[in-house]
């Protein structure tokens, strides 16, 4: 159920995005000078994608079902438990995984290979070196020793690793969202193919 919660929040996130666009009057709890009516009109609601990191990934592919204006989803070290098998027919859009070596269990795996084998465009990847907190702010926040010491880094260099999952989704993003950028020079990574990244998820005992 909260899997599913969550999917809908990012929905009710995108109508708000559609509301600010469209002009309306979006109320902010927040207190700030900043007004949104300067966005009215500038968002381009054609190119919409969703991303999450672990439960938030599963989150971003469920989203892929409720909402069609979601073209495709990057989930970063998905925790795939939390998606029903009856789910996965009816996952339209491509999704992007990109998996640390560190976390993910055969089971998760095999789930991500059942999207993958219904949609060509579904990638999967691993940054090797990499550890489940690689693809957030807390592989920064701490020293080396500290952070080995609670698995918290990888034998990657956490800047190497945040540099090949910010690539690897953005030349994903260009190829289903017709980005007119140049992230397209990055596009070998999304067939695991560079230093650090291997297609697929190897097996490797989790830490789960």
């Amino acid at each position: 159920s909260q899997v599913h919660q969550r999917a809908e929040e990012c929905v009710r996130a995108l109508r708000l995005f559609e509301d600010i666009d469209s002009g309306k009057s979006v109320p902010n709890i927040l207190r700030q000078d900043f007004d949104l009516s300067v966005l009215k009109g500038s968002i381009d609601l054609t190119k919409v994608a969703v991303m999450g990191h672990s439960f938030g990934g599963v989150t971003a592919v469920l989203a892929l079902v409720k909402e069609p204006s979601f073209r495709c989803a990057v989930a970063l070290d998905a925790w795939m438990f939390p998606l029903e098998n009856a789910l996965y027919p009816e996952v339209p859009k491509p999704v992007l995984f990109i998996n640390t070596e560190k976390f993910q269990t055969p089971e998760s795996v095999a789930k991500m290979k059942r999207l993958s084998s219904r949609n060509s465009q579904t990638k999967i990847i691993t940054i090797l070196g990499s550890v489940h907190q690689s693809q957030t702010d807390f592989t920064f926040l701490t020293g080396k020793l500290v952070s080995r010491i609670f698995g918290m880094r990888g034998t990657l260099n956490p800047y190497k690793g945040l540099d090949i999952t910010s690539r690897a989704a953005l030349a994903f993003l260009q190829r289903h969202l017709s980005l007119e950028e140049e992230f397209h020079r990055w596009d070998d990574l999304l067939e695991g193919i560079g230093d650090s990244v291997v297609p697929e998820a190897p097996f490797c005992r989790s830490n789960l």
